[in-house]
């Protein structure tokens, strides 16, 4: 098999994973409190990469981390996992997961507006049109097919999913300015994280050592394909593939598949006021992502 064919074979993997974390989290939620969830989760996910780092060869560059090197890590595990999943699981538990999803899908076009004061990057017109008609989108899908009304079916719980796309774009800027190897701080900041929801856990909730097959299979499952292993089969299929663009495109696939998966499995009846906002949503991510390769492809002179 080529190596592009492997690439495809990879991003296909990942995508199919993670269209059916939305539905995971609600099936989950039905057993578990939030916190509860997080820590299995979390937990899990923690071992998983863990263990990936040790198989790689890769838990001897500790020895090169001075203090300043564990603290990037310690305190990216307070936006992921723990801040970003709080407010995001909370969202699953007030919305259906047909809104909660698609809200959180905007942080790609979240990222492009953070980078402007954080990066010191230009506000584009490019910038502004996605920014228009992705959150058109997220109006539709919050009003349920009345956005002129302006009246919100749950105004906390779209406000707890749009503050989940804003802490992931953020994780994601503060992340890729550490130069250290990316699967070692990412097993760094679940460690971290894993401290910090379990003392979270132990303050506000009651973690349970016995717990429903549902809610532990679910928070395992949720532990490998949201955190663990998907995002290990997508750098790699990156890693293989001829160009980013080939494989990164496929990544809109995910977020129907996962509205599939939630009429099928959790039962919830999609509505067209959905598909429309959530079409809406994808192709402002689809312009972001457009001019963001337009710019580099400026820049690098391509």
């Amino acid at each position: 098999m080529s190596n592009q064919k492997s690439a495809y074979t990879y991003a296909l993997l990942a995508v199919l994973l993670w269209s059916t974390v939305a539905t995971a989290f609600k099936l989950a939620l039905q057993h578990l409190d939030v916190l509860q969830l997080l820590t299995y989760a979390v937990g899990v996910s923690a071992l998983v990469l863990s263990g990936m780092v040790v198989t790689q060869g890769k838990l001897s560059r500790l020895r090169r981390y001075t203090w300043r090197d564990y603290l990037r890590p310690a305190l990216l595990g307070l936006l992921n996992p723990l801040a970003y999943y709080l407010l995001l699981l909370h969202a699953y538990n007030r919305l259906p997961a047909q809104e909660a999803q698609p809200l959180n899908y905007t942080w790609p076009v979240v990222l492009a507006l953070l980078s402007i004061p954080l990066l010191g990057q230009r506000v584009s017109r490019t910038s502004l049109a996605a920014l228009l008609v992705s959150y058109g989108g997220v109006l539709i899908i919050a009003t349920r097919g009345e956005p002129f009304s302006l009246r919100f079916a749950d105004l906390p719980g779209v406000l707890l999913a749009l503050g989940s796309a804003g802490i992931w774009a953020l994780y994601w800027i503060l992340h890729l300015r550490s130069r250290r190897d990316e699967m070692v701080r990412l097993m760094l900041a679940f460690l971290f994280g894993f401290t910090y929801v379990a003392i979270a856990a132990a303050l506000f909730s009651d973690v349970p050592w016995s717990v429903p097959a549902g809610g532990l299979l679910g928070a395992a499952y949720i532990g490998l394909a949201e955190m663990g292993v998907t995002f290990v089969l997508w750098q790699r299929a990156l890693q293989l593939s001829d160009t980013t663009a080939r494989v990164s495109a496929m990544i809109y696939i995910s977020p129907f598949l996962s509205l599939f998966w939630i009429a099928l499995v959790v039962g919830e009846t999609i509505r067209p006021s959905t598909i429309l906002g959530f079409l809406l949503i994808v192709v402002g991510v689809g312009i972001q992502h457009a001019g963001g390769r337009r710019a580099r492809q400026a820049v690098s002179g391509g």
